[in-house]
């Protein structure tokens, strides 16, 4: 008789007891949402030719169960997805079910959506959009780059990881973001944003010195255009004049909720056309051709020609588009990210082209797409929503964090000090800041995925007089460190970091671990580094950075939830510096032993 344990990775206990042939058996599985006993009749698992090993003890093989939920949830009917294994799948649909496919993977993302806290819903926007590149292209040997990583779920199921979707972002399962290690058809691993240009023009360049014609695509969001890294690369794109395609998957978005109120760009019947028409071999050639002429008459023709085309694509392009084309991109679009039929043929022109150059397709999706259509996965979605805003959820809804912790600190301190102002960065903000932006809208600045922007706009801020207190996810902080360098520590200028998430972020994974700004902090000559071990010490921390003006300062706190805190936050105490002058190099230290401190 033995005995064997295993823990599966869902958090259930299986207890196996028994021998090979000895019967009756009994199956535990013990889990946080439910027990489950099992207990099998007695008979003969194997034929009498295997009977000889009956009397060894055997340990049965871990398995991983869902959660309860899943578990017993309904399955969606999915036929067609059901047949597809791997991209080369998607050759022979017809238009008809291509449009079925993008519905039944959006079905199933809309089922997984509702049973997980995290949301998927910037995958529902571009569903038609991965079937269709899918569909035109052939992944792994034409490279397709994602530059955010909550967008690449519906790639992820197309490519041969559909059985373990409901495994992203836990233990031992899928990878948050793209991985090269994970599957053949993720060509680089994604990282903070606005990297996929910059990396995607490096593999067009190697391509075409090895002679060889893959296609490389790459897709951005609109949330990733206000980092400066895409712009770089486009610039250096259109320079270089390599075949490539950047797609400008647009969901509408912006930082600012003035702008969303004002006009946006519109698809229609003439859009759709024009579109088509841009993307045509036969007008691209037509426009080389016009060019070529143009050029060889001479007398300023080619540059009036070139202004006239410039002035034409602007007229019937949409507000802002005659910028891509001036870094050198060719632009086409706007394009309906969920008209499978117009992204196909658009796709196809594009994709058929040589020797053209870097080209932008311009295509407008809706992240919510379907949700309506399916009430609880819009009720998840609306919880889901609620939990980036504290005032829709009860008061113990959630436990509170550091960051509520240091929000409310920092509110009394601004209550005290006029100059306080906050600017913060990042891909998302914590609910926890909407407290001071409610509080003093005219001070709380949201600069969106431009890290090094937020670092030299705090010493701006903070050399005309004000009091900047600089929010950046420890991650993202690592982006902007030649900033932190050159325009705020050697410079001795006040600008106060707050650097959250810090340390092991748990089914973030390691894209968000934040587990080395305290070396990069510390090695700074005139930075003074601070990290809480409870909501006090946070509290006192906040006071001392408001109160020094001759340095930057910085302190640090995990994501996490703070224990056994109840009551409200009391203001904090500034904690004395103490300076001591070395031969090599002036340490600032606190004088109380706080968490961890150099100078």
């Amino acid at each position: 008789m033995g005995t064997a344990s295993a823990v599966c990775p869902s958090g259930i206990t299986s207890h196996y007891r028994g021998k090979f042939g000895a019967f009756p058996q009994k199956v535990e599985f013990i889990g946080s949402n439910f027990p489950l006993h099992v207990e099998f009749p007695r008979s003969n698992l194997y034929p009498s030719s295997v009977s000889t090993t009956t009397s060894k003890e055997i340990v049965c093989p871990k398995c991983s169960l869902p959660d309860s939920g899943e578990f017993f949830s309904e399955e969606v009917s999915t036929p067609i997805l059901d047949s597809v294994e791997n991209p080369i799948h998607l050759k022979n649909l017809s238009l008809k079910e291509l449009k079925q496919l993008s519905d039944e993977i959006r079905s199933e993302l809309s089922s997984i959506m509702s049973k997980r806290r995290k949301s998927f819903k910037a995958s529902l926007g571009v569903v038609e959009l991965t079937v269709a590149m899918h569909h035109v292209f052939h992944a792994p040997v034409d490279k397709i780059l994602w530059d955010v990583v909550e967008q690449t779920y519906a790639h992820k199921i197309l490519t041969g990881r559909r059985d373990l979707i409901h495994t992203v972002r836990r233990n031992n399962g899928l990878s948050g973001s793209t991985s090269q290690s994970e599957s053949e058809y993720d060509p680089f691993g994604a990282g903070h944003g606005c990297s996929s240009v910059s990396a995607g023009l490096g593999m067009a360049i190697a391509r075409d010195i090895k002679g060889k014609r893959e296609r490389i695509v790459t897709v951005i969001s609109n949330g990733s255009t206000v980092a400066g890294q895409v712009y770089e690369a486009m610039g250096n794109a259109g320079y270089l004049d390599s075949n490539m395609v950047v797609i400008l998957n647009d969901s509408r978005h912006s930082l600012h909720p003035m702008i969303e109120e004002g006009p946006k760009t519109t698809i229609n019947a003439l859009s759709s056309t024009l579109s088509k028409l841009q993307s045509s071999k036969s007008f691209r050639k037509f426009r080389e051709v016009a060019k070529g002429v143009t050029k060889r008459i001479g007398g300023g023709m080619h540059e009036l020609a070139a202004k006239v085309d410039e002035y034409a694509r602007g007229m019937v392009g949409p507000l802002g588009s005659t910028l891509f084309e001036e870094l050198g991109l060719y632009y086409i679009g706007p394009v309906d990210g969920h008209n499978i039929e117009d992204l196909i043929c658009v796709l196809q022109q594009v994709a058929s082209l040589n020797s053209m150059g870097p080209v932008l397709v311009h295509v407008i999706t809706e992240e919510n797409r379907g949700l309506e259509n399916n009430p609880k996965s819009g009720v998840a979605y609306r919880q889901q929503e609620g939990l980036s805003n504290s005032e829709d959820l009860p008061s113990k809804a959630r436990p509170r964090t550091y960051s509520d912790c240091f929000m409310e600190a920092l509110v009394m301190e601004a209550e005290k000090d006029k100059y306080i102002v906050t600017v913060h960065a990042g891909m998302h903000m914590e609910s926890s800041f909407h407290l001071f932006r409610e509080k003093f809208p005219d001070k709380f600045f949201d600069v969106g995925m431009a890290e090094q922007h937020a670092v030299t706009f705090s010493a701006g801020l903070s050399r005309g007089g004000l009091k900047p207190f600089c929010i950046i996810p420890s991650a993202f902080l690592q982006r902007a460190y030649d900033q932190v360098v050159h325009d705020v520590d050697r410079q001795r200028i006040p600008v106060r970091f707050v650097i959250t998430s810090a340390g092991l972020v748990g089914s973030d994974g390691p894209l968000q671990c934040g587990a080395f700004d305290i070396t990069f902090m510390s090695c700074l000559p005139n930075m003074i580094v601070m990290a809480p071990s409870n909501e006090v010490e946070l509290a006192n921390m906040v006071a001392t950075a408001a109160y020094i003006d001759d340095r930057p300062v910085c302190f640090r706190y995990p994501r996490g939830a703070v224990v056994g805190m109840e009551h409200s936050m009391c203001s904090g105490t500034p904690i004395e510096v103490i300076v001591a002058i070395c031969p090599l190099l002036e340490i600032s230290v606190p004088s109380l032993p706080i968490g961890i401190f150099k100078g």
